[in-house]
């Protein structure tokens, strides 16, 4: 069983969670987000005892935050309190760039909870190149589907839920 809390909603107090991390669709781009696809791949995988929380950076509803520092908080506490950050970057420059998650990446690399998806088939795959090198150099999985990338977080959450 999964429990998928979302922007801005309060966060679990324990218990085992990933955090969704990846470029978010803008309002402008004509383009899907790949989070309930990931959404589902966990839900279909998660065979760990109990609740396993989901954390997804997007807005219920579609609804954006007022304030973005309040958004920036969230997800900065989000990932934070996560046993697991899954990193899931189809790049395409035009319209999921990933700025600001190269930054989120770059934070969360040395955390021993992070784990890298990067599909060779995107539009831009070339722009992940560094990304995949500085996760060989720490030690993070990096996963070419989004089914291994789920895999190896569950694998780092499901490690984190037993010894808590």
């Amino acid at each position: 069983m999964i429990r998928l809390v979302m922007a801005r909603e309060p966060l679990p107090a324990a218990g085992p969670s990933v955090f969704l991390a990846g470029p978010t669709p803008r309002l402008d781009a004509p383009v899907d987000s790949w989070r309930p696809a990931a959404i589902a791949e966990v839900d279909r995988q998660w065979a760990g005892p109990g609740a396993l929380t989901v954390l997804s950076p997007e807005s219920r509803g579609g609804r954006r935050a007022a304030d973005y520092d309040d958004q920036v908080d969230w997800e900065t506490d989000a990932r934070a309190a996560a046993s697991a950050i899954l990193f899931w970057i189809p790049r395409d420059v035009r319209t999921l760039p990933g700025f600001t998650t190269n930054v989120e990446f770059g934070l969360d690399v040395g955390t021993g909870r992070a784990v890298l998806g990067c599909p060779p088939d995107c539009p831009n795959p070339e722009r992940n190149r560094y990304l995949v090198h500085v996760a060989h150099r720490h030690g993070v999985p990096v996963c070419d589907t989004l089914a291994d990338t789920v895999s190896a977080a569950l694998a780092l959450a499901g490690r984190v839920g037993d010894a808590g």
